[in-house]
Protein backbone atom coordinates (compact mmCIF):
# COMPACT_ATOMS: atom_id res chain seq x y z
CA UNK A 1 0.00 0.00 0.00
CA UNK A 2 1.45 3.49 -1.31
CA UNK A 3 0.50 5.96 1.63
CA UNK A 4 2.45 8.87 0.58
CA UNK A 5 3.90 9.99 -2.54
CA UNK A 6 6.20 13.33 -2.41
CA UNK A 7 8.64 14.50 -4.94
CA UNK A 8 8.39 16.84 -8.24
CA UNK A 9 5.12 17.17 -10.50
CA UNK A 10 6.12 16.89 -13.62
CA UNK A 11 2.23 16.68 -15.37
CA UNK A 12 -0.57 19.21 -13.79
CA UNK A 13 -4.25 18.43 -14.74
CA UNK A 14 -7.32 18.88 -13.11
CA UNK A 15 -8.00 15.37 -12.62
CA UNK A 16 -4.23 13.67 -13.25
CA UNK A 17 -0.78 14.16 -12.37
CA UNK A 18 2.22 12.81 -12.26
CA UNK A 19 5.12 12.98 -9.22
CA UNK A 20 8.71 12.44 -10.43
CA UNK A 21 10.23 10.41 -7.22
CA UNK A 22 13.52 9.54 -7.84
CA UNK A 23 13.14 9.09 -11.43
CA UNK A 24 9.93 7.39 -10.85
CA UNK A 25 6.96 9.00 -12.44
CA UNK A 26 3.94 8.33 -10.60
CA UNK A 27 0.09 9.10 -11.92
CA UNK A 28 -2.00 10.11 -9.34
CA UNK A 29 -5.62 11.17 -10.24
CA UNK A 30 -6.89 13.58 -7.82
CA UNK A 31 -10.02 15.82 -6.87
CA UNK A 32 -10.21 19.01 -7.75
CA UNK A 33 -10.23 20.62 -4.13
CA UNK A 34 -6.37 18.97 -4.73
CA UNK A 35 -5.61 19.95 -7.96
CA UNK A 36 -6.30 24.37 -7.08
CA UNK A 37 -3.48 24.41 -4.21
CA UNK A 38 -0.55 22.50 -6.17
CA UNK A 39 2.39 24.42 -6.89
CA UNK A 40 3.43 24.80 -11.33
CA UNK A 41 5.31 21.65 -13.39
CA UNK A 42 8.33 21.82 -11.68
CA UNK A 43 7.47 22.08 -8.06
CA UNK A 44 7.80 20.16 -4.97
CA UNK A 45 4.63 18.41 -4.03
CA UNK A 46 3.56 15.64 -1.55
CA UNK A 47 -0.04 14.25 -1.33
CA UNK A 48 -1.42 11.37 1.02
CA UNK A 49 -2.36 8.52 -1.25
CA UNK A 50 -5.11 5.80 -1.76
CA UNK A 51 -3.79 2.83 -3.71
CA UNK A 52 -6.76 0.65 -5.28
CA UNK A 53 -5.53 -3.07 -6.64
CA UNK A 54 -7.60 -4.88 -9.70
CA UNK A 55 -6.81 -7.95 -11.56
CA UNK A 56 -5.54 -5.62 -14.08
CA UNK A 57 -4.28 -2.37 -12.96
CA UNK A 58 -2.96 -0.17 -10.23
CA UNK A 59 -4.30 2.98 -9.54
CA UNK A 60 -2.93 5.68 -7.28
CA UNK A 61 -5.33 8.51 -5.63
CA UNK A 62 -4.42 11.55 -3.87
CA UNK A 63 -5.33 14.31 -1.91
CA UNK A 64 -3.47 17.21 0.01
CA UNK A 65 -5.56 16.67 3.37
CA UNK A 66 -6.31 14.08 5.56
CA UNK A 67 -9.70 14.90 5.80
CA UNK A 68 -10.11 14.39 1.89
CA UNK A 69 -8.91 11.16 2.14
CA UNK A 70 -10.76 9.70 4.87
CA UNK A 71 -14.53 11.23 3.10
CA UNK A 72 -13.25 9.20 0.17
CA UNK A 73 -12.06 6.43 1.65
CA UNK A 74 -15.63 6.15 3.25
CA UNK A 75 -17.89 6.57 0.05
CA UNK A 76 -15.58 4.12 -1.82
CA UNK A 77 -16.84 1.49 1.17
CA UNK A 78 -20.40 2.05 -0.06
CA UNK A 79 -22.19 -0.25 -2.60
CA UNK A 80 -21.89 1.02 -6.17
CA UNK A 81 -19.41 3.82 -5.61
CA UNK A 82 -15.88 3.35 -6.81
CA UNK A 83 -12.82 5.39 -6.76
CA UNK A 84 -13.61 7.28 -10.06
CA UNK A 85 -16.90 8.24 -8.62
CA UNK A 86 -15.13 8.98 -5.15
CA UNK A 87 -12.93 11.67 -6.46
CA UNK A 88 -15.65 12.92 -8.90
CA UNK A 89 -17.65 13.29 -5.78
CA UNK A 90 -14.79 15.17 -3.67
CA UNK A 91 -14.73 17.60 -6.70
CA UNK A 92 -18.02 18.32 -7.55
CA UNK A 93 -18.83 20.20 -3.72
CA UNK A 94 -16.35 21.89 -1.33
CA UNK A 95 -15.54 19.14 1.03
CA UNK A 96 -17.63 21.32 4.02
CA UNK A 97 -20.90 21.12 1.81
CA UNK A 98 -20.54 17.49 1.11
CA UNK A 99 -20.47 17.06 4.51
CA UNK A 100 -23.48 19.14 5.66
CA UNK A 101 -25.38 17.94 2.51
CA UNK A 102 -25.04 14.22 3.88
CA UNK A 103 -25.57 15.13 7.51
CA UNK A 104 -29.14 16.99 6.64
CA UNK A 105 -30.18 14.58 4.14
CA UNK A 106 -30.09 16.70 1.21
CA UNK A 107 -30.90 14.87 -1.69
CA UNK A 108 -31.00 17.91 -3.81
CA UNK A 109 -27.78 18.94 -3.01
CA UNK A 110 -26.00 15.63 -3.69
CA UNK A 111 -27.46 15.03 -7.22
CA UNK A 112 -26.33 18.43 -8.28
CA UNK A 113 -22.79 16.47 -8.44
CA UNK A 114 -22.39 14.58 -11.89
CA UNK A 115 -22.54 11.41 -12.01
CA UNK A 116 -24.85 11.20 -8.95
CA UNK A 117 -28.53 10.06 -9.00
CA UNK A 118 -31.58 9.65 -6.79
CA UNK A 119 -30.22 6.47 -5.80
CA UNK A 120 -26.66 6.92 -5.30
CA UNK A 121 -27.69 10.51 -3.55
CA UNK A 122 -30.07 8.43 -0.75
CA UNK A 123 -27.41 5.60 -0.53
CA UNK A 124 -24.68 7.94 0.74
CA UNK A 125 -27.22 9.52 3.03
CA UNK A 126 -27.59 6.31 4.47
CA UNK A 127 -24.26 4.65 4.53
CA UNK A 128 -22.76 8.09 5.85
CA UNK A 129 -25.15 10.37 7.31
CA UNK A 130 -23.92 9.01 10.58
CA UNK A 131 -20.02 8.50 10.15
CA UNK A 132 -19.40 12.02 9.24
CA UNK A 133 -19.54 14.02 12.68
CA UNK A 134 -15.51 13.51 13.40
CA UNK A 135 -15.23 15.45 9.83
CA UNK A 136 -18.23 18.64 10.65
CA UNK A 137 -15.89 21.57 10.93
CA UNK A 138 -19.16 23.60 11.57
CA UNK A 139 -20.51 21.64 14.31
CA UNK A 140 -17.75 22.37 16.48
CA UNK A 141 -17.30 25.92 18.70
CA UNK A 142 -16.81 28.56 16.47
CA UNK A 143 -12.70 28.91 17.83
CA UNK A 144 -12.30 25.00 17.71
CA UNK A 145 -13.30 24.58 13.98
CA UNK A 146 -11.01 27.84 12.98
CA UNK A 147 -7.98 26.36 14.79
CA UNK A 148 -8.73 22.97 12.50
CA UNK A 149 -9.23 25.27 9.16
CA UNK A 150 -5.90 26.83 10.44
CA UNK A 151 -4.22 23.41 10.84
CA UNK A 152 -5.22 22.07 7.82
CA UNK A 153 -4.02 24.98 5.84
CA UNK A 154 -0.57 25.20 7.49
CA UNK A 155 -0.69 21.05 7.08
CA UNK A 156 -1.38 21.50 3.12
CA UNK A 157 0.98 24.51 2.91
CA UNK A 158 3.56 22.07 4.10
CA UNK A 159 3.20 19.12 2.19
CA UNK A 160 3.27 21.96 -0.65
CA UNK A 161 7.33 22.42 0.11
CA UNK A 162 7.02 25.50 2.39
CA UNK A 163 8.31 25.98 5.83
CA UNK A 164 6.43 25.92 8.94
CA UNK A 165 7.15 29.17 9.82
CA UNK A 166 6.45 30.92 7.00
CA UNK A 167 3.28 28.28 6.28
CA UNK A 168 2.14 29.87 9.91
CA UNK A 169 2.90 33.18 9.54
CA UNK A 170 0.66 33.73 6.30
CA UNK A 171 -2.49 31.95 7.55
CA UNK A 172 -2.29 34.41 10.49
CA UNK A 173 -1.89 37.22 8.11
CA UNK A 174 -4.70 36.21 5.73
CA UNK A 175 -6.86 35.69 9.07
CA UNK A 176 -5.91 38.95 11.01
CA UNK A 177 -7.35 40.51 7.44
CA UNK A 178 -10.33 39.25 7.60
CA UNK A 179 -10.60 36.83 4.95
CA UNK A 180 -13.74 34.38 4.88
CA UNK A 181 -12.78 31.90 6.95
CA UNK A 182 -13.23 28.90 5.12
CA UNK A 183 -10.00 26.77 3.94
CA UNK A 184 -10.35 27.36 0.66
CA UNK A 185 -9.97 30.91 1.19
CA UNK A 186 -7.52 30.77 3.76
CA UNK A 187 -5.08 28.54 1.25
CA UNK A 188 -5.73 30.60 -1.70
CA UNK A 189 -5.07 33.95 0.22
CA UNK A 190 -1.76 32.08 1.92
CA UNK A 191 -0.53 31.26 -1.29
CA UNK A 192 -0.86 34.76 -2.65
CA UNK A 193 1.35 35.96 -0.19
CA UNK A 194 3.97 33.27 0.04
CA UNK A 195 3.92 33.29 -3.54
CA UNK A 196 4.82 37.23 -3.59
CA UNK A 197 7.59 36.43 -1.18
CA UNK A 198 9.23 33.69 -3.27
CA UNK A 199 9.25 36.31 -6.01
CA UNK A 200 10.87 39.12 -4.26
CA UNK A 201 13.74 37.19 -3.81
Amino acid sequence: MIAQVSGRLVLKTPNLIVVDVHGVGYEIHIPLSSFYPLPDSGGDVSLRTYTHVREDALSLFGFLTEREKTVFKRLIGISGIGPRLGITILSGLPLDDFVSAVQKGDLFKLTTIPGVGKKTAERIILELKDKMADLAQTEAPAETAAATIQHDVVSALMNLGYLRANADKAVKAVRDAGAPQSFEAILKGALRRLSGERGAH
